[in-house]
Parts: structure tokens; sequence; C-alpha cells
């Protein structure tokens, strides 16, 4: 009977390991991942709407309907990334990404004195050369040093109601993100 039990717990175990070995590889494999569908959507550096507020099927499903969302995809390989935008909402956020969609770095507004949305993403080599010399329209930026040579921005803009919808709108759509 012992041996039976035994047989039945190691089956569990063994099953058990496999189905989580399979969940953590899938976005490994996926073709369908975010990084996929930005990349049919624009090119590097281009910012695109992935909420579904923008009109058409979101590029990203499970977004908080309360926020509309903003992304670009990056490589640090062409140089510190700056991602702005003029204007404010009550409330936006920065998200940081690796191309296998794993968050790296993250920030709100609160993080800035102005509340302005300006931030420079570099690599550790780029971020000791930018010091030494910083350049003036970095001056009041956001440096992030990341871990990772391509990724994804995306800039979340928190709408609490229906009058905040043309003001988080043109905040999107006026973000730029720049490679230089």
């Amino acid at each position: 009977m012992t041996r039976v039990v035994y047989a039945a717990l190691v089956a569990l175990v063994g099953a058990a390991i496999a189905h989580i070995a399979v969940l953590l590889m899938l976005p490994h494999f996926s073709d369908r991942d975010a990084w996929a569908r930005l990349t049919e959507a624009a090119d590097f550096y281009k910012p695109v709407r992935i909420d579904a507020a923008a009109g058409e099927v979101p590029i990203v499903r499970s977004l908080d309907p309360l926020f509309y969302a903003s992304a670009c995809r990056f490589d640090l390989s062409d140089g510190p990334v700056h991602v702005h935008t003029p204007g404010n909402v009550p409330y936006w956020s920065v998200s940081i990404y690796d191309r296998g969609g794993q968050n790296v770095y993250a920030f709100t507004d609160r993080a800035t004195e102005t509340n302005l949305l300006d931030v420079v993403v570099l690599t550790a080599a780029q971020m000791i050369e930018t010091r030494k010399q910083l350049p003036e329209e970095y001056r009041k930026a956001i440096l992030v040093q990341a871990p990772v040579r391509r990724g994804i921005i995306v800039v979340r803009a928190f709408v609490p109601d229906q009058s905040w919808i043309p003001t988080a709108t043109q905040f999107l759509r006026n973000v730029a993100c720049t490679s230089g």
C-alpha cells in the first residue's frame, strides 16, 4: 500500500513540475507576445497606443480601463533613448520592460519635481559618458540605467473620469521617443 501512495505522490510532483516548466517557458516560445505585436505596429522609437481607447483592438490585453497607455520599442545600441511629453495628467507612470516582457524598471510622476514626463534610458557605459558632459536637454530628465539593450517603454496616463479623456489622449499623442 505504501508503494502505491509513494508512486502516486511522485507522479503528482512530477506532473506539477512539468506543468510549471511549460508555463514558465511559454512566453519564451510565443511568437505573439507584446514585442511581436509592437513590431507589427511600428518601428523602433515610434510610440503606439496600446489600449482599447485608441479605437482598435488593444495590442496588449488586460489593461486597466482607467489608464490609457502608449509604448515604444527601443534599442540602446543606437544610443540613449529620450522619452518626454509636454503637458500633464493627474497621474502618469513609466515602465521599462525587456524584450521578453519582464519589468526591469518603473516609476511614476511622483519621482519628479515638476510632474512632467522626461526620462532618458541608458546603458551603464552610456550613463558614465552622459554624466561626464550632461547635455542641456537631459538636465531635468530622470536618468535610468537599464540592464537591457532592447526593450519596451510603456507610458500610462490615468483617466479618472470622462472629462480627462481629451487631456490624456493629447498627453499620449505628444509622447516623443527618440534615440541619440
